[in-house]
């Protein structure tokens, strides 16, 4: 059996399912909200957060992509991937809401590789994440691009 040369072109298509449940902490959400400069008081104040009609502490909405990365990790570490991570360049970002993200959230993610594209001796890779909670209710839809640089590059 010969080893597995480059980003395998056959992972189009192929589905990570949700893993462990991460759990949104009130402090989570604020480092978080501290690390991306977001200054809104709902971020930070209980009582902020529930003045505009939320259970608890809203999270920026970026906050996603901590959920949306633990899903990535499956495919960068699945070995039948082909993805040196060392040769990785994140391209491009996206998010949809669904609704916002708050403390005592329990949310999960399925991975979906959407394509992969070869670029000389390398690959772009899209995948989507859709998280949900544990319970099955849709929170965000995020869509990623990364380049994984052929050798020569």
């Amino acid at each position: 059996m010969t080893e597995q040369k480059g980003v395998n072109p056959d992972l189009a298509g192929r589905v990570y399912p949700a893993g462990d449940a991460y759990s949104v902490g009130r402090e989570k959400i604020r480092e978080f909200a501290r690390a991306v400069k977001a200054t809104h008081p709902a971020h930070f104040d209980l009582e902020a957060a529930r003045d505009l009609g939320y259970a608890d502490l809203v999270a920026p909405p970026t906050f996603a992509i901590i959920v949306a990365q633990r899903a990535d990790a499956q495919l960068i570490e699945d070995p039948a991937a082909g993805i040196d991570f060392s040769r990785v360049v994140h391209a491009d970002q996206r998010f949809v809401h669904h609704r916002p993200i708050v403390a005592g959230d329990n949310l999960v993610a399925e991975l979906h590789v959407d394509q992969v594209r070869a670029m000389g001796g390398g690959a772009m890779i899209t995948t989507r994440a859709e998280i949900s909670t544990v319970e099955g209710e849709a929170i965000a839809t995020t869509t990623s691009s990364i380049l994984v640089r052929g050798e020569d590059q």
